[in-house]
């Protein structure tokens, strides 16, 4: 077999959406180039030979020796969870017309974006329903991601409105219930983890972009 010389530095086009095997391009001279590659918050890999972007790192040296692929760059104060569920939340906020910064700010704080998590009271996935709550709003399965942040987030507005869009006092409802704020005086109840809860997800509502 006859090897194919080419020059030092040949213009690779950046390829998105999956890591390319220098073979899989039809081009045997590209394979003396450098690679580099970087992964977005997406999950789309982007690969080239003349990056010009600090993003990208080597996993293909010219010499031929691979490297581990660079983990993906996420926005500032993401994580990966919320982009994972990005769309769900997207999706909910549109039905609901609540703001999907206030969506993923209790996604947050009741699971942490695990879409498996089982509270000891038994609530399930991001939002944390309660089987009660659950059938109320029609979501069949809980651990459904979209599901069960749409039903969510339809039980939150439900809760906003009972409460005059009192956000503080929502948020209390969702959390103990919403007869635990009637019984307080309208005020949020004096139980530890809800003194907790409510100031953490405004905290993390402010964070995103909310006020």
């Amino acid at each position: 077999m006859r090897t194919v010389a080419c020059p030092a530095r040949v213009a690779l086009p950046v390829l998105a959406g999956v890591a390319v095997g220098l073979g899989s391009l039809g081009l045997p001279c590209i394979a003396r180039a450098d690679i580099f590659m970087y992964t977005d918050a997406s999950g789309t890999q982007h690969v080239t030979n003349i990056p010009g972007d600090a993003r990208y790192q080597l996993v293909l040296s010219e010499g031929g020796t691979r490297t581990e692929p660079p983990a993906p760059v996420l926005a500032p104060g993401r994580d990966a969870g919320r982009e994972r569920y990005a769309q769900p939340v997207a999706h909910a906020a549109a039905d609901t017309g609540l703001p999907e910064g206030l969506l993923h700010a209790v996604i947050k704080a009741e699971s942490n974006y695990d879409a498996d998590a089982v509270s000891h009271k038994g609530a399930v996935g991001l939002m944390q329903l309660m089987p009660e709550t659950a059938r109320r709003f029609g979501v069949v399965d809980a651990r459904d991601p979209a599901a069960n942040v749409l039903g969510g987030a339809r039980y939150l507005k439900t809760l906003l409105a009972m409460f005059g869009a009192d956000l503080a006092l929502a948020l209390a409802a969702y959390n103990a219930g919403p007869a635990a704020v009637l019984r307080s005086g309208r005020a949020v109840p004096a139980y530890a983890e809800t003194q907790r809860y409510v100031p953490r997800v405004l905290e993390l509502y402010r964070r995103e972009g909310g006020h």
